[in-house]
């Protein structure tokens, strides 16, 4: 190749990355503005509370990413939501609005501890990948009950994911207060997980563990596997126009099962990651509500896998930043959950609305 259209190529690919970038700063736009109008009346309530704005949120940028520490507390706080969100996006992607990552971050979560506790003696480099397969197991399991009860009997996926999270918070919540208690504690909790299914820690002396590296690999993974595969393909069309799939010739049941079969998994691996690299064994409640945030999340997201990435560590930064506020000021953490809430409603609302309004055939 000569020198002229070997830099006829390479404008090309930077004219084409270029625009890949500026359509996707383009297209978030709308969302740092929602961001931005949260924080501002986050800071109208700090004054009528009688705290300053200023203090406030410097103290919450310093808690999320004032040094090492900090950073690592602050990825350590996303990298479930990564994972929740990840779930709710490939089931949206489909069209099913699954509202269960919290039971099925549970379920994964104990299913990879009983795992981590049961074969000790086995080599890392089986014991760990088995652990964190049994997680997503859990996890997939948990998906697919409501993937068949919405293929074969139209069941309704958001009641049905949302009473097996239930279902999942009580079965979790009776085997480690009972068959699974460590002997001897007060506290509901399994004994420690073998160190050969732990994932290590990357950033010590943070519960920063390996699970961030799971968690960009899915990042990957899902991207790939929508837009690159047949099966992303499926998904997404059965999302878009369930009818005119069938008609293309796409199974549309078995797309629907498949779909929350995945996406349960990927909530089920997050919750074996936070039990074989933060906590590392079962904890009674140790959830204090990923789940739910990773629904917000896809949505403040864009629905773009590497865009949860982003909306990800804000809520992990509002949660480690949160509480070095609480600390440092005596901010009450509602500060923190109002914004979170304000981001909720400024940015995912308006989508959530549509997209409901659609599924009942209404346009707006």
């Amino acid at each position: 190749m000569s020198h002229r259209k070997f830099g006829s190529t390479v404008r090309r690919l930077l004219r084409g990355a270029w625009s890949i970038l500026w359509a996707g700063l383009r297209g978030a736009v709308p969302q740092v503005i929602a961001i931005l109008a949260a924080f501002l009346v986050g800071a109208i309530v700090l004054v009528a509370t009688g705290h300053s704005p200023i203090d406030a949120y410097s103290s919450v940028l310093a808690g999320a990413f004032g040094d090492s520490y900090h950073i690592g507390q602050t990825l350590t706080q996303a990298t479930p939501i990564i994972f929740t969100s990840l779930a709710f996006l490939f089931a949206f992607k489909c069209g099913l609005f699954n509202i269960g990552a919290e039971g099925q971050l549970l379920i994964g979560g104990f299913a990879a501890a009983v795992v981590g506790i049961s074969f000790a003696g086995l080599p890392v480099y089986i014991h760990l990948p088995l652990a964190l397969a049994a997680g997503a197991g859990g996890g997939a399991l948990w998906g697919f009950i409501p993937g068949v009860l919405k293929a074969k009997f139209d069941a309704h996926e958001v009641i049905t994911t949302m009473m097996l999270s239930y279902v999942a918070l009580y079965v979790t919540s009776y085997m480690v207060n009972y068959p699974f208690l460590e002997p001897g504690s007060w506290v509901p909790q399994t004994v420690f997980v073998a160190p050969s299914a732990e994932l290590p820690r990357i950033l010590p002396p943070t519960q920063l563990s390996g699970s961030i590296v799971v968690a960009l690999v899915m990042v990957s993974l899902t991207a790939y596997v929508l837009e690159r595969t047949t099966l992303g393909y499926e998904v997404r069309a059965i999302g878009l126009n369930p009818s005119a799939a069938q008609s293309g010739g796409i199974n549309v049941k078995r797309g629907m099962i498949l779909a929350l079969l995945i996406s349960g998994a990927l909530a089920g691996l997050g919750g074996a990651g936070e039990i074989l690299g933060v906590h590392r064994r079962f904890i009674d409640g140790f959830s204090p509500g990923y789940g739910w945030d990773g629904l917000a999340v896809a949505l403040i997201g864009g629905l773009n896998p590497f865009g949860v990435v982003l909306a990800s560590i804000l809520f992990g930064a509002l949660r480690s930043g949160g509480m070095v506020m609480n600390q440092v000021l005596g901010v009450p953490l509602d500060v923190v959950f109002l914004v979170q809430a304000l981001v909720v409603l400024f940015v995912a609302a308006p989508r959530l609305i549509r997209y409901l309004l659609k599924r009942g055939g209404y346009r707006w």
